[in-house]
């Protein structure tokens, strides 16, 4: 198949095939012409799949057929995303797919200045990009109204609702036309994702490219069990002995990423971080060093990294297994995208092994458990007493449960 078939028309298939594509990916196949018919859609799908045009090329060729005009201080498009990144790379997608169209678009989010989104509202837009904060703010101030609003997008939906945006986003449903159609893309569902696709969705068709909270087949994960005062070493000494470029680092907080950081700059290793104190411009542009191979490691929280949109992304490592076993494929799914192989290295000390149990029940699969020369770990150090906190649910012994994971620690693959 390819984008001829889609129902599309010919500025919409110039822009795609000047970005080079010529095949849709599965989730634009399938979700592309139920958009087209004007159905409300429900989809699950790994970052990295190529949602983004899933629904914006169907969004952008509706708009062609309808005759509706822009209204001051209105959208005719909303589109919601959780994290200011995000926003931004939808936002340029679009920008992009809309260069022979003659709709107009912009993007709202936090941390830089109000005015100039006020401005770009002002005349009203086709398309609008937002978190749900600002979005929020602008509409409190007076500068936004949602009633003119056809199409309603919440892309990312079960990061949002892991990032407590959830009143915020019932907040928004009341505001919104009740004809409008509407798009749902989650790359987990859960519960919670469940109820809000049902007061959200009506009558919607389930697209899933994947199975539900599973890790891309193209994505290679490894273990590498490390004491915990010796993992930036490692980290280092896997940097440099493979040569690793473009390597993205979770930690699970802001100020380990800052000290990690601090690391393997001193180890000569070109690095920045990336996180939720960091102002837009320090993020923003550590984001375009990264893709421009001007740094070699970008260190993220899960929060930061998000949004992070890199085709051919070849390492993602856990320098902390997340608490919360979902996050686990949140992450890794950065590599390993649009059918490309990537790298998923897990550095995991005792204090973590309940967790990676967790995140091995999730995805269904044991991941393969490699030592490392000169690595291996000390018998003698016990695991520190768990911190209760959201998303932990570790059994509290800290022993490894070797036959639920298959692979003992010091057996090399």
């Amino acid at each position: 198949m390819s984008f001829t078939n889609l129902g599309l028309s010919k500025p919409i298939l110039k822009a795609i095939e000047d970005a080079g594509y010529t095949t849709p990916s599965p989730i634009q196949a399938q979700a592309i012409p139920l958009i087209l018919e004007g159905k409300d859609v429900l989809a699950g799908a790994q970052t990295g799949t190529g949602k983004t045009a899933g629904f914006t090329l169907p969004i952008l060729e509706l708009m062609t057929h309808r005759s509706q005009q822009k209204q001051k201080l209105k959208a005719r498009a909303l589109i919601i995303t959780p994290t200011r990144e995000l926003a931004a790379q939808v936002h340029q997608n679009i920008v992009y797919y809309s260069k022979y169209l003659p709709f107009t678009s912009a993007v709202v989010f936090g941390g830089v200045g109000i005015n100039p989104q006020k401005a770009k509202l002002k005349n009203g837009v086709d398309l609008l990009v937002a978190t749900p904060g600002r979005l929020l703010d602008l509409i409190g101030q007076g500068f936004l109204d949602l009633s003119a609003v056809e199409f309603f997008v919440l892309d990312e939906a079960d990061r949002m609702l892991d990032m407590g945006f959830v009143h915020d986003i019932k907040k928004v449903l009341k505001m919104l036309p009740n004809d409008k159609q509407s798009l749902l893309f989650s790359a987990t569902f859960s519960s919670s994702i469940k109820t809000l696709a049902d007061n959200l969705l009506n009558n919607p068709t389930l697209i899933e490219v994947a199975k539900r909270n599973t890790s891309a087949e193209t994505i290679m994960q490894v273990v590498h069990f490390v004491d915990k005062n010796r993992k930036k070493d490692l980290l280092s000494h896997l940097i440099k002995k493979e040569n690793w470029h473009q390597v993205l680092v979770f930690t699970r907080t802001k100020h380990g990423a800052n000290k990690l950081t601090e690391y393997l700059q001193i180890e000569n290793i070109t690095a920045a971080a990336i996180h939720g104190n960091k102002s837009q411009g320090a993020r923003t542009k550590a984001l375009s060093d990264f893709k421009a191979n001007r740094i070699q490691v970008l260190v993220a929280t899960d929060i930061a990294a998000r949004g992070i949109d890199i085709d051919q992304l070849p390492h993602v490592i856990n320098f902390e297994l997340p608490n919360v076993p979902e996050d686990y494929v949140h992450r890794i799914g950065r590599t390993g995208r649009a059918g490309n192989e990537g790298i998923a290295v897990s550095l995991v000390c005792i204090d973590e092994y309940d967790f990676l149990h967790d995140i091995e029940k999730l995805i269904k699969k044991n991941i393969d458990k490699v030592e490392v020369d000169g690595y291996k770990v000390d018998p003698t150090i016990k695991s520190e007493p768990k911190k209760k906190q959201g998303g932990n649910r570790g059994r509290g012994n800290g022993r490894w449960q070797r036959g639920s994971t298959g692979g003992n620690i010091g057996r090399r693959r």
